[in-house]
Order: C-alpha cells, then sequence, then structure tokens
C-alpha cells in the first residue's frame, strides 16, 4: 500500500486571499453608504440592495477567515485531514445568508403591496449607479478565483446577485422618476429576492455535494475504475471512493488486485501517476492485494 504525500495540487482559497481583501474594503465601505441613503429616501429596492450588501460583508469576512484558518496546523492530532473543510463551511454560511436576506426581502415586498409610500428617486439613482460600478469592479476581482475555489466561488455568487440588485435599484429609481409609480420600487425589490434565492440554492448544491462526499464534479468514477483496471498487472480495481476536501483538492482511495508474481510497485507508481495527472488526484491513498485475498469481501459496508 502506498501514501502519495506530494503537496495538494492547491488550497485555492488561500491562493485567492488578497481578492477577498480588497472586495471586503470596497463592499464594507460602500454598504454604509447604501443603507443611509435608503432610510433616507425610503426605497426598498435600496434598502433591500443595502441588506445583500450586508450578506456580501458577513460572507466575505467568513470566506477571509477561511482561507487563514484553513492552512493552521492541526495540534490535538485529530483532524488528520487538517483545517481545509473550514471554506466549505463558510461557502455553506454565504448560502445561509443569501436565503436570509431573500425571505427578509420578499417579506418586506409582499408587506408593501397595496400601500402607497413616498419614495426619493434622486439619492436612489446616484447610489444605485455608485453600487454597479462597485460590485463590478469587486466581480472582477472575484472572478479570477470563483472557478477554483468553492470558497471564493460563494464570495462571487453574492456579489453577483448584488450587481443585479444595483441594476434593478438603478431601473426602479429611473421609472419613478419618470411614471411616479411607487410599486415599481416595491416589484424590483421583490424580484432581487427571489434572484437571490436561486443563486443561492445552485451554491448550495455544490456545497452540499462536497459535504456529501460526492465524486468531484468532471470527474466519472466509473472511467476512473476503467483506467485503473487497464494498468498493466491489475485485475481489478474496487472499492473506490473519490471525493472533495476542499476546492482544488480532490481525494482518492483504492484497492488493486494484482497478478500472482507481479511487483507491485510499478503498479503502484503507475496508479498515482495516472491519478494525478489525467483525472487531477494528486492525494490517493492506494493498495494492492494478491488475487487470492478476499478480506474486502468481508466488510459489511
Amino acid at each position: 500500500m502506498t501514501h502519495d504525500h506530494r503537496p495538494p495540487s492547491g488550497h485555492a482559497g488561500g491562493a485567492h486571499r488578497w481578492r477577498l481583501v480588497l472586495a471586503l474594503v470596497l463592499i464594507g465601505g460602500f454598504f454604509v453608504v447604501e443603507l443611509v441613503t435608503g432610510l433616507l429616501s425610503g426605497s426598498l429596492a435600496l434598502l433591500s440592495d443595502a441588506g445583500h450588501m450586508a450578506a456580501d460583508v458577513v460572507t466575505l469576512a467568513a470566506a477571509l477567515a477561511a482561507t487563514v484558518i484553513a492552512v493552521r496546523p492541526d495540534r490535538s492530532g485529530r483532524r488528520t485531514f487538517g483545517h481545509y473543510r473550514i471554506e466549505v463551511f463558510a461557502s455553506l454560511l454565504a448560502v445561509l445568508i443569501m436565503l436570509g436576506v431573500a425571505v427578509g426581502v420578499v417579506i418586506a415586498a409582499i408587506g408593501r403591496l397595496g400601500h402607497r409610500v413616498e419614495v426619493d428617486s434622486g439619492p436612489m439613482l446616484v447610489v444605485g449607479v455608485l453600487g454597479l460600478i462597485v460590485n463590478l469592479v469587486v466581480l472582477m476581482l472575484l472572478r479570477g478565483g470563483a472557478g477554483e475555489s468553492l470558497n471564493v466561488k460563494g464570495a462571487y455568487l453574492e456579489v453577483m446577485a448584488d450587481t443585479v440588485g444595483s441594476i434593478g435599484v438603478i431601473l426602479a429609481a429611473v421609472l419613478l422618476r419618470f411614471t411616479g409609480a411607487t410599486w415599481v420600487d416595491t416589484a424590483v425589490a421583490l424580484a432581487v429576492g427571489v434572484f437571490i434565492a436561486v443563486r443561492a440554492v445552485i451554491l448550495a448544491r455544490e456545497v452540499l455535494g462536497v459535504l456529501g462526499q460526492a465524486a468531484p464534479p468532471g470527474i466519472d468514477p466509473e472511467r476512473v475504475r476503467a483506467d485503473l483496471t487497464a494498468i498493466d498487472g491489475v485485475v481489478d480495481a474496487h472499492d473506490l471512493h473519490l471525493w472533495t476536501l476542499t476546492s482544488g483538492m480532490e481525494v482518492a482511495t483504492v484497492h488493486l488486485v494484482v497478478d500472482p508474481g507481479r511487483d507491485p510497485h510499478p503498479v503502484l507508481d503507475a496508479a498515482q501517476e495516472l491519478l494525478s495527472t489525467t483525472h487531477g488526484i494528486a492525494h490517493a491513498t492506494v493498495q494492492t492485494e494478491p488475487t487470492d485475498h478476499h478480506g474486502c469481501l468481508e466488510i459489511g459496508w
């Protein structure tokens, strides 16, 4: 049996920590501006966007903290995988916050239906435009890491939803100015709330896939099994398990049945090379067994 102890292919979240820092500074600063303006103007669309920006602040702070905690060595001796999975829990927090904001916005919007409210479209338009600019800058910052880190992706989707919110605020302010229809403000807030909920559900599916230890996206277990079985000297591959520890860190364990008399070392080297180069699995535990070994059949699960 052999263990691949080469450094992981990449702690993706840590590599993009600087993006999270800049994003947190920009979003946190503008949140205050948007909240104050929303309260003064009476715009629910603006307040819903401010609420979402508050969620952005919490999500970005949690994502940033996770990248720091994830690389700390475990001193208890019990966390054999370290703290890497903390980033996945930070992504789950992002999901919960997004859903909470969505529910709050929808409830507030429904509560306004049938009621006429006074909304000042001037400050609403100015802050909406400024918010859109800030969000676009932050999106460009986070885009580079969203494809590599689930943690950064959670923050990216948060800001993307907020960008849509800013566009909604601008649209509502323009329509208010030219039509005077205050229901537009409520309708935009309701649409933003629904959009946030949809994005949260999409991210939740990915997070639950990692926590449920499903095979990583893009890796077909049957293809991996077939490739391992095709290695010269391998009769069968079983007890194959594939999962994601955290973004950029895929893990595998497998038992290989080897021809009698075959030197297992070349087989192990070939299996490790195959898993790493062909399937992107840098950390794998491979166990070899002779054809007359039946211990695996006695395992109850």
